[in-house]
């Protein structure tokens, strides 16, 4: 099988790298890619979501399956123009893209569906809103409806914040056009899962499901990002909670999806809040893999090729996707300033030597070349993974070849994983 990931992070490199040990795989491109997965694939200057370009390169390099990283090329239609060309592709059609595309959308999707999730209102005019969070009995959450490269949520603690978090987006502009309409959500307390399943829009697996982290620092403190690093098993992910999520909150988003004509090809990722009470609520869907939530969920399966075959074909494999007994930790290293103004430029080493170590992959997210070196060339650089038996040694691990790794300024958190061990 030949394969083209689109896409330019590290949940591209660490796919890549996937696909590339897979004994179903000849050969796997990336487009555009990076530095770091040009190391494990051909890397091709085609942006993601430059949609006739992408349909033509896939033709040129006969490749048998397209797996799309980002939403962005998702909600301008790629997986449409590939199957079109008749190329299976991992992702869904814009239709279905909507649900990550427009959270307003996802909201009145869910309301219609009858899928729990928080109370929420909308608005594009900013009187209205500040109204409606002053009158609020509760604290809210303000969301660009938009997409905004994973920084258009603020989680508000009191009526100020909400207040000039609404301003920013609708009177400021700080999201650009992605804010100009924002839903206001009640904020939910509890712990956060990342929920991943796999479908052909009939049938449905779980592909695993993780924890990130997304404020900038430790104890869950400073802005959000797009994520400072992820683990997975989640103790707090049961069978039962697993059973309860497939019934309450998979079948029924896959069952409304049919209902709207919506036909969805790939990963269902449904970031959910798990309340005191255990009973699970929606936070937001996506329709591709977390970031950095992918490569610690591929890191506890073999090879998960046969699943995204079967989710872009129907093909549907008769064996079952089961994680191994391991763990795995990831752990972000953003670039000095992130996530504001990330520093460019700045000289990386150490990077063999963390690589090196037994059970750890790095895998780059915005690295680029000069005169020989690794330089930053985004926010998050690399995101440092571990596996081993247990999350407290695959921490040790993961946090050891951080440590290896030189980079002035850099940005990391010491306490991913922290709500695992502090349930023991």
């Amino acid at each position: 099988m030949r394969v083209l990931v689109l896409g330019s992070g590290a949940r591209e490199h660490a796919l890549c790298a996937h696909l590339a040990r897979s004994p179903r795989v000849s050969y796997v491109a990336a487009a555009p890619g990076n530095p770091g997965i040009a190391t494990v694939a051909e890397a091709h200057a085609v942006a993601a979501d430059d949609v006739p370009r992408i349909v033509a390169l896939a033709q040129s390099c006969l490749i048998d399956l397209v797996v799309v990283g980002p939403e962005v090329p998702l909600v301008a239609g790629v997986a449409d123009a590939l199957r079109t060309a008749g190329i299976a592709c991992f992702g869904p059609g814009a239709d279905g893209a909507r649900l990550e595309g427009s959270k307003s959308f996802s909201k009145d999707f869910m309301a219609r569906h009858g899928i729990p999730t928080a109370r929420y209102a909308t608005f594009s005019a900013l009187d209205a809103a500040v109204a409606y969070v002053r009158a609020a009995d509760h604290r809210v959450v303000v969301k660009a409806d938009g997409l905004a490269a994973g920084k258009g949520v603020v989680v508000c603690d009191g009526v100020d914040d909400a207040v000039e978090a609404v301003e920013r987006a609708l009177r400021d502009g700080a999201f650009g056009d992605a804010g100009r309409t924002v839903v206001i959500e009640e904020r939910l307390e509890g712990q956060e899962i990342s929920f991943h399943a796999v479908t052909d829009g009939a049938r449905v697996e779980l592909f695993g499901a993780a924890q990130d982290h997304k404020r900038l620092g430790d104890g869950d403190t400073g802005p959000n990002t797009g994520g400072m690093g992820a683990y997975s098993p989640v103790p707090v992910c049961t069978p039962d909670l697993e059973a309860r999520v497939m019934r309450e909150v998979i079948a029924p988003t896959l069952d409304g999806l049919r209902r709207d004509g919506i036909a969805f090809r790939g990963v269902l990722f449904v970031g959910l809040m798990v309340g005191a009470d255990g009973a699970p609520r929606v936070l937001e869907y996506n329709v591709r893999f977390g970031d950095p939530e992918c490569a610690v969920l591929l890191a506890r399966l073999d090879d998960a090729t046969p699943w995204l075959w079967g989710a872009a074909t129907g093909a549907w494999p008769t064996e079952p996707l089961r994680p191994r007994n391991d763990a795995s930790i990831g752990v972000v290293i953003a670039a000095e300033g992130y996530p504001d103004a990330p520093r460019r430029g700045a000289v990386i080493r150490g990077l063999d030597a963390a690589a090196a170590i037994e059970g750890v992959r790095v895998f780059h997210a915005g690295t680029g070349r000069s005169d020989g070196a690794w330089v930053t060339a985004g926010g998050r650089v690399l995101l440092v993974t571990a596996t081993a038996a247990t999350l407290r040694d695959a921490a040790a691990v993961a946090y050891r070849a951080v440590d290896a790794i030189e980079l002035a300024g850099a940005q990391v958190r010491r306490d991913i994983g922290w709500r695992a061990f502090a349930q023991g």
